[in-house]
C-alpha cells in the first residue's frame, strides 16, 4: 500500500481578488471531495492583502492522487481561473505526514520560477534570419532555374509552400538544437 500524498502549491493572484480567490478555491475542493482517496484541502496566505496563496491537498495514495489530477473536473477547475490571472510559482509533493515531522519518504519539488524562459526576442530573430535566408537564396534560385516563366504572385506561393514546413519542421529545430547554448546564454560547448 502507498502513502498518502500531500500536494503543496504556491499560488499567486491579486490581492484585490481575495473573495473570487477563495470562492475558486472552495469549488476546486468541493470537486475533489467527491474522488476516492481525498483526505482534506487547504490555503493559507503569509498575511493580509498578500498575493501569496499556499494551498494543499491531501490524497491516500499516489493512485487516487492521479485519478484527481488527470480528471476532467480537475482541468475544467482549472481553466475557471482564467480570469483570475492565477500563477503558480512552486509545486511540492509529499507522501506520509512526515512533512511536519521529520525527512519524507517522498519529495518532489518543482520551482516554476525556474523553468526555461524564452530566449530573447534579439536572439529568436537572429536565429530565424540565419535560416531564412540562406533557405530563402535555394528557394529563389531554384524557381529561376526550373519555373522561370512562373508569375509573381505564383512564384511567392510556391516558394512559401516549400519554405514554411522546411523552416517550421526541418530547419529551426535543428537550428535551435545546434544553437540552444547561445539562446540560453551558456557557453560555448567547446569551452568546456
Amino acid at each position: 500500500m502507498t502513502p498518502p500524498v500531500t500536494v503543496s502549491i504556491t499560488r499567486h493572484v491579486d490581492p484585490g481578488r481575495q473573495a473570487e480567490m477563495v470562492s475558486w478555491m472552495q469549488a476546486g475542493t468541493a470537486l475533489a471531495e467527491r474522488f476516492e482517496g481525498f483526505l482534506g484541502a487547504g490555503w493559507v496566505r503569509p498575511a493580509p492583502g498578500s498575493e501569496t496563496w499556499h494551498m494543499l491537498y491531501r490524497f491516500a495514495d499516489a493512485e487516487s492522487l492521479a485519478a484527481w489530477e488527470s480528471s476532467h473536473e480537475r482541468e475544467w477547475w482549472r481553466n475557471s481561473a482564467g480570469g483570475l490571472g492565477v500563477v503558480e510559482s512552486r509545486i511540492e509533493r509529499r507522501t506520509g505526514i512526515e512533512g511536519w515531522f521529520d525527512e519524507p519518504l517522498n519529495r518532489d519539488v518543482r520551482d516554476l520560477r525556474l523553468s526555461p524562459t524564452s530566449p530573447p526576442r534579439w536572439k529568436q530573430a537572429v536565429l530565424i534570419w540565419l535560416a531564412f535566408f540562406p533557405l530563402s537564396l535555394l528557394t529563389a534560385w531554384l524557381s529561376t532555374r526550373f519555373a522561370p516563366d512562373l508569375g509573381l504572385v505564383a512564384r511567392g506561393l510556391a516558394t512559401t509552400l516549400l519554405m514554411t514546413p522546411l523552416m517550421t519542421y526541418v530547419v529551426l529545430p535543428r537550428m535551435t538544437r545546434a544553437l540552444g547554448w547561445w539562446l540560453r546564454g551558456e557557453p560555448a560547448p567547446w569551452r568546456g
